[in-house]
């Protein structure tokens, strides 16, 4: 089965631009998996503890990979970028870090994966990249398409 799947990009720290591009190369580079689309890179505020600000992206891949196998390879990317998931704070500084936002209009949940990303629109750093590239793509529970849902965020803040 194939699948159009839109992934974040994040990096903060060393050379930002060139953890998300090398990123990019080694998924396009993965058996199955196309980067389609690509969102230009914002600078952004970090979340969580004080942290040097994020580059921030989205991308749009086609896969042949299941969501879980899609999760493993980005997981091996992180770390071949230098990301150890064991050894960091909890939303503290990312060399690289990639997450699956939706996968068509996939609803997952488990403990492993949730699809839609259940952070996603509250997030700018996902929704303006993600806009760019997917406006009118619709999040598959709360019903609204991504520009729309970017739109009410900046409204609320």
């Amino acid at each position: 089965m194939k699948y159009k799947a839109y992934i974040g990009l994040g990096s903060n720290v060393g050379d930002h631009h060139a953890n998300l591009q090398r990123a990019l190369k080694l998924l396009d580079e993965t058996p199955g998996v196309s980067v389609v689309w690509v969102s230009r890179f914002i600078e952004t505020e970090p979340f969580g503890p004080p942290q040097s600000r994020y580059l921030n992206g989205a991308a749009r891949v086609d896969t042949d990979l299941s969501p879980h196998q899609l999760l493993q390879r980005l997981h091996e990317i992180e770390s071949a970028l230098g990301r150890d998931r064991s050894n960091e704070l909890r939303l503290g500084p990312r060399t690289c870090d990639l997450d699956i936002e939706l996968i068509d209009e996939l609803v997952l949940d488990d403990p492993d994966l949730t699809v839609p990303h259940p952070h996603m629109h509250e997030r700018a750093f996902v929704l303006g990249p993600l806009a760019e590239i997917a406006p009118n793509v619709v999040h598959p529970v709360l019903g609204k398409t991504i520009a729309r849902l970017l739109e009410e965020l900046e409204q609320q803040q």
